[in-house]
Order: C-alpha cells, then sequence, then structure tokens
C-alpha cells in the first residue's frame, strides 16, 4: 500500500495506516458534499434563476455568523473527538429534516437548502483539514497531504455521477439526498478509526483547546488576516464566474423546455439543469484526479509552497481573458472546468498548507471561520457586484469575466505577500510533534 501512495507523493514508514484511513475520510466528505451540491442546483436555479443563487450567499453569510461563534465555544469545551463526532451527527440531523421537509412539500426549501448547503459543505471540509493539521506538523503535512488530497479528488466525481445518474432516472431531488446521509455515518467511524490506531500506537491525547474565538484570533494575527483576504478573493472571482455559468445553463435549459405545455416546463427544467451540473461536476473533477493526482504534489516537491499557490491565479486569468471576448456555453464550460478543477486540486492542498505553521486553536477555531463565514462573505461580495452589474450597470457575462480579469491581478499581488509572511512564520515557529 505505501508504495502505491509513493506514486502520489512521499508516504513514509508507519504512516501510511492514517494516511490511508484520512484519504477514505475526504472521499467519502465530498461524496456526501458533491450529491448536496448538485441536489441545491435545480432546486435554486428552478425555483429563482441565477441572480437569486447569487443573492442567496448573503444568507450563507448570516448562518455562519451564528455557526462559527458556537463552534469555536464547543471546540473549546470537549474532546477532539467528541467535537468531531458532534457536528457530524448534527448535520446528518440536518439533512433527515430536510428529506422530510421536501415529502412534506414545504415551500421555499430551495432558498433554505442552499443556504444550508453553503454552510454544510465548508464546515466539514474545513473540520476534517483541520484535523489533518492537528495530526501532522509542517514538514509531515507538505508531505501527505497531497497524498491525501486525492481522495478528495476521488470522491467529487463519484458524488457528481451517483447524483447524476438517480437525476437521469427521474429521483426528486431529496431523495436523492439520503445518499448524502450515509457518508456522514462512514466519516464518522473513520474520524474513530483514526483515534483508534492513535491510541493502539499509545499517542498521547490532544489537550483541549482554550482561549478566544475563531474572530478574534483572525483579527489579532497578520498572518491569518492576509489567509482570509485571499480566500476572499478566490471566491469573489470563483463565483462570479459560477454566475456566468448559472447564466449558460439557465438560458439553454428555457430554449430546451419552450416548447413544452406550462404544466410540464419546471419538471422538465429540473432534469436537464441537475442532469447538465451532474455532467459538469464529473468531468471537472476527473481533471481534477489527474492533477491531483499526478501534478500537486509534484508541483509542491519542486517548487514548494509558490508552486501551489500561485497555479490557480494564473488559470483563472487566461480563463476569463477568454470569456471577456465573448463566450458560447461550451467555451464558458470548458473555462470554468480548467479554473474549478485546478482550484479543487493544486489550490486545495495549498488552502490546507496555509494552515501547518500555525496554533492548534488557530487550526480548528479561527479555521473554520476562515473555511466557512470569510469564504461565504467572497460569496456576497461577489452577489453585491452581480447586482449592481444587472441591475444598476445592465452589464451582461463579458463585462462580469472583465471585472474578474482586474481582480485576479490584485490576487496575484496579495499571494506574493502571503507567501513571503509564510515562509517567515515557517522559519519562526519551531517544529514539534504533533499533539
Amino acid at each position: 500500500m505505501r508504495r502505491l501512495l509513493n506514486i502520489f507523493g512521499d508516504v513514509r514508514e508507519g504512516e501510511t495506516g492514517t494516511t490511508v484511513l484520512l484519504l477514505a475520510n475526504i472521499f467519502i466528505v465530498m461524496v456526501g458534499g458533491y450529491v448536496c451540491k448538485t441536489v441545491r442546483e435545480p432546486l435554486i436555479l428552478a425555483g429563482g434563476g441565477a441572480e437569486l443563487k447569487s443573492y442567496a450567499a448573503a444568507g450563507q453569510a448570516v448562518a455562519l455568523m451564528a455557526f462559527v461563534p458556537a463552534y469555536s465555544w464547543i471546540a473549546s469545551r470537549v474532546t477532539r473527538i467528541k467535537l468531531l463526532t458532534g457536528v457530524t451527527l448534527f448535520f446528518l440531523l440536518n439533512v433527515e429534516l430536510f428529506w422530510l421537509a421536501g415529502r412534506a412539500g414545504l415551500p421555499h426549501l430551495g432558498i433554505a437548502f442552499f443556504v444550508w448547503v453553503g454552510v454544510f459543505n465548508n464546515a466539514v471540509v474545513a473540520q476534517f483539514w483541520s484535523y489533518g493539521n492537528d495530526l501532522f506538523d509542517r514538514l509531515k503535512g507538505e508531505r501527505l497531504f497531497p497524498v491525501i488530497a486525492l481522495g478528495a479528488a476521488l470522491g467529487s466525481p463519484v458524488g457528481a455521477w451517483f447524483a447524476k445518474e438517480l437525476f437521469e432516472r427521474g429521483v426528486r431531488p431529496f431523495t436523492v439526498l439520503q445518499g448524502a446521509a450515509v457518508c456522514l455515518v462512514v466519516s464518522m467511524l473513520l474520524y474513530w478509526s483514526v483515534e483508534f490506531l492513535g491510541q493502539r500506537r499509545k499517542e498521547a491525547p490532544p489537550q483541549r483547546l482554550e482561549g478566544r474565538g475563531g474572530f478574534a484570533l483572525i483579527l489579532n494575527s497578520p498572518y491569518l488576516g492576509m489567509i482570509c483576504l485571499l480566500f476572499l478573493m478566490l471566491n469573489l472571482v470563483n463565483t462570479t464566474g459560477e454566475y456566468i455559468l448559472s447564466k449558460a445553463v439557465t438560458g439553454h435549459a428555457a430554449s430546451l423546455v419552450a416548447a413544452l405545455p406550462a404544466a410540464e416546463q419546471d419538471a422538465a427544467k429540473d432534469s436537464i439543469i441537475g442532469a447538465y451540473y451532474g455532467n459538469y461536476f464529473f468531468w471537472v473533477n476527473i481533471l481534477v484526479i489527474v492533477l491531483q493526482a499526478f501534478v500537486a504534489s509534484r508541483l509542491v516537491r519542486m517548487f514548494g509552497m509558490a508552486g501551489a499557490l500561485f497555479a490557480l491565479p494564473c488559470v483563472a486569468l487566461g480563463a476569463y481573458g477568454v470569456l471577456a471576448t465573448g463566450a458560447s456555453l461550451a467555451v464558458t464550460r470548458i473555462a470554468k472546468t480548467a479554473e474549478n478543477a485546478t482550484d479543487y486540486s493544486i489550490m486545495n492542498v495549498a488552502r490546507q498548507m496555509l494552515w501547518l505553521p500555525t496554533t492548534r486553536d488557530e487550526k480548528y477555531k479561527a479555521k473554520q471561520a476562515a473555511d466557512t463565514f470569510v469564504v461565504r462573505a467572497g460569496d456576497v461580495m461577489a452577489a453585491a457586484l452581480v447586482w449592481v452589474g444587472t441591475t444598476v450597470l445592465g452589464v451582461g457575462p463579458r463585462e462580469f469575466a472583465f471585472a474578474n480579469m482586474v481582480l485576479v491581478c490584485v490576487w496575484l499581488a496579495l499571494s506574493y505577500l502571503l507567501l513571503r509572511e509564510y515562509r517567515r512564520r515557517a522559519t519562526d515557529v519551531a517544529e514539534a510533534p504533533a499533539a
């Protein structure tokens, strides 16, 4: 198994068991996340359109303003495994409540579910990587994270494919959602397995977290502040790009169902949009697998953090340069596929490595705030940009693509400053054994 893993990275003696369990865990987390992500598209787009999808991000930010302090409060009062288990069970209960609400036909579920998915997907992934950062020191994390992240790359297309197949067979969205419930149960069992493996090795249990909450930690650290600014810029650019794609997809679906009777159009749009996004997510993540398996670890090995940090903004600059000239749905899809694939593979590794030279409180509390609220705040900024562009200025997709090109230039400058601070902090912080 270690020889197999070393095709994709550098796994050393005694690290195989933990690496495999973590790889399997993030695989199953991403399967469940992409089931939810695919389910949300027809619910929000058919019910309100691409503009409502952008505006609903504000609701996610508001929800996270309550979630992040609650998470920090609980994290300071329970052990690590109780935190992992409790958060997983909380989201499992949420899934079942949405399923019941969908069966009952409650109104406005599409908006509520979109807000919830924005919290859920970011929170469970952030918690997983907080756990990985807690287990490994910086040098070990830089070696193992590209290998572990392969599980995320593999899980995403499986989740998208599973949801697409069910949509094409006429399964309703909230029934598809039960697949995510199963994934949460399996993820919880895998966390317990890693903890059990640590006990067998007689590793000392980690101390409970203490001190300030996630927002306070970010406000008092220039390094964490720069990470958050980077996340804001990244998500502002990406979410604006998603609006460009969503606008093209809804227009395509409307043209396909225009000849159908009015009573059949909503269900037909659900199926078309759901199948399109399932197929789109599937192919995005096939490219993610290739990049994660054969590019990410080698890029980090050759160029360190710089290689991982600058790959995405360079790709995004080229993608939006193409879209700014005017593009069909097919060209828009290719550009967004390249951007998202780089984001979910190489940039994903960079995002997690940034937290390696931080304290345990920062790894859990500040990371949860950055990966959830700050990311969603970027969505809110994108929603504001979409509102101003469509309502006040009356611009179209080409103008939004040009605005993204300007934002990517700012992003590149910020990446340079963050890289300098990462190297300084990594040098200053003494390497200590993982807790």
